[in-house]
């Protein structure tokens, strides 16, 4: 097999390269523009938690109301768009279902309906639009190249959406598994070599541009692995599933809320007006939550403070996310995270456990609830080990992100990314497959006795649609079959009459399976012959005719997986 033909060859590791280059770039041109927003509205270089103070309390629900609607506005023509072109905009959609291309038109509106969410301080994260912007400067690249190439669109898509999250985030590891885990469902080798070199190349463009510290400041902390922050951090795994299903709970019920608000404008900015009043409580809840979380890291929180904005900040993501306003989950999850990890281990302390620093915690609350909100473990327990450079949180950050997308799981919610959701059910879809017998799907077959005429072997095949009689004898033993063609051939050439006995023409070798084998087995013994049926015996010994398996029945039951 030649090169070309491989999923992995050395032009798609050189076309990672300007790929990932882009893709950070782009993040880097979004990032600006929000900063540029943040300096017209508050005249402040710093986070919308803080810059927010520089308006009259009674204007920031009002700031935040307007930008929803103005997000609405843009939101509503990207939607027009899509119904009217039936097209998919989310980049996990597209590499999911290998589609050409990310749409221009779209996107960008999305990408400015989010600016508006965000630059008015809407509880969504930032690398939702980030990473859709990115995903499409990839799919304008791929545009661009030779088709003699041989690259999918959708896979240069998903090396640039691996770039953009890396780029967000500094976490090249975490955000190449993070596409492979969730958009393909695997994590083929060959698929995430190349999103792991544009994702390295995105960062390492980040740290050339004076990006290089760790993006929370945990990495000189050391977790003391004993007894009980062992049992901490398997609690604050359950909790912070529990939290994460909570949290997908109430989104999708806040959806259905707001969709009683037909207009978009109008449904952005009623989210918008809410998030707003609750900025009266605590600003903390406005943005994404980066510089609470490092806030909390310092240790800047009291107890009832975390419980607080616990809660606060649970409501502001479910109010922004539920009302549609375009960003992502994964910082507002982190915040999330955080201040659970934290708050358990302070109340651990206060109990007067051995926990150590309650303040790294917050590292593994962070990894558990954004595993439980992405049903993604693997993405999140890298995401934060390379987001705070910190080795010694690898084993209970693994230990709490397992546990956490366990939860949600066993609790059968659905992923906050709708493709999750389809490769679950794929993955369930194949298991039910694979584990079962043939017997549950047998459908009843054209059987005669041995001395029956072939005349109605005939009329039998004619009243059933079927091209070969099952023939059984008294006990109901299979003996053989008899082919409606042969019989017609036979009595043209005067061999047979029609009242000659079916045995005459039985073929006594005809294949069969048995009711206790697998759906694999079956698929495997259709694979075999040319049949569209085959017959379903008890056993081997007893030999006893159960019916039949057809080759559609198997067909239709293997597409819910394929």
């Amino acid at each position: 097999m030649s090169g070309s033909k491989h999923a992995l060859n050395w032009t798609t590791l050189l076309i990672a390269i300007p790929v990932g280059f882009v893709a950070s770039l782009v993040t880097l041109a979004f990032r600006g523009v929000i900063e540029l927003i943040n300096h017209l509205l508050f005249n402040s270089d710093n986070e919308i938690t803080v810059a927010m103070h520089v308006w009259p309390w009674i204007f920031w629900p009002l700031l935040v109301g307007s930008g929803g609607v103005l997000a609405g506005w843009f939101l509503r023509y990207a939607v027009a768009i899509e119904q009217q072109e039936t097209v998919k905009t989310d980049y996990l959609e597209v590499i999911n279902a290998r589609l050409d291309a990310v749409p221009t038109k779209t996107s960008l509106f999305r990408a400015l309906s989010s600016i508006a969410s965000i630059g008015s301080g809407a509880s969504i994260g930032k690398e939702g639009p980030m990473v859709q912007l990115s995903a499409l400067s990839g799919s304008l690249i791929g545009r661009w190249l030779p088709a003699s190439l041989n690259l999918r669109h959708s896979d240069i898509v998903a090396m640039a959406a691996a770039a953009g999250l890396s780029s967000v985030y500094h976490a090249p590891l975490a955000s190449a598994i993070f596409v492979a885990e969730i958009a393909f469902g695997i994590s083929a080798l060959q698929r995430l070599i190349p999103l792991i070199v544009s994702s390295a190349v995105a960062v390492m463009t980040m740290w050339s541009l004076g990006f290089r510290s760790a993006l929370y400041p945990l990495s000189e902390a050391l977790f003391q692995m004993d007894i009980s922050s062992l049992l901490m951090t398997l609690l604050i795994g359950l909790v912070a599933g529990f939290a994460g299903w909570i949290l997908i709970k109430l989104i999708a019920r806040s959806k259905v809320l707001f969709s009683r608000v037909r207009s978009l404008p109008l449904r952005l900015g009623a989210g918008g007006l809410a998030v707003g009043f609750l900025a009266l409580i605590s600003t903390d809840i406005l943005g994404n939550g980066y510089e609470v979380i490092v806030n909390i890291i310092d240790g800047h929180y009291v107890l009832m403070g975390l419980l607080g904005l616990l809660v606060l900040k649970t409501l502001a993501t479910t109010l922004s996310v539920g009302s549609s306003a375009v960003g992502g989950l994964f910082t507002p999850s982190l915040l999330i995270g955080a201040l659970l990890g934290v708050a358990l281990a302070q109340i651990g302390a206060m109990l007067h456990l051995p926990v150590g620093d309650t303040l790294l915690y917050a590292a593994i609350g962070m990894a558990a609830v954004l595993a439980a909100v992405s049903q993604a473990p693997l993405m999140a327990m890298l995401m934060v080990l390379e987001m705070t450079l910190n080795s010694s949180l690898l084993f209970p950050v693994m230990i709490a992100s397992v546990l956490a997308s366990m939860v949600v799981y066993r609790l059968q919610s659905s992923s906050t990314y709708p493709v999750v959701s389809t490769h679950f059910s794929r993955a369930e879809a194949k298991y039910d497959f694979d584990n079962m017998r043939v017997d549950q799907l047998i459908i009843p077959g054209a059987a005669l006795q041995p001395e029956e005429s072939v005349g109605q072997a005939l009329a039998v095949s004619s009243l059933k649609r079927e091209r070969y009689v099952y023939v059984i004898n008294s006990e109901g033993q299979f003996l053989g079959v008899v082919s409606i063609h042969d019989i017609s051939r036979k009595v043209l050439a005067q061999e047979i009459t029609l009242h000659s006995p079916v045995s005459q023409v039985m073929d006594n070798n005809f294949p069969c399976i048995y009711q206790n084998q697998s759906m694999r087995e079956g698929w495997e013994a259709f694979a075999r012959v040319t049949l569209e049926r085959l017959p379903v015996l008890n056993n081997p010994q007893e030999r006893r005719f159960m019916g039949a398996l057809t080759k559609t029945s198997l067909i239709q039951k293997a597409q819910e997986f394929l």
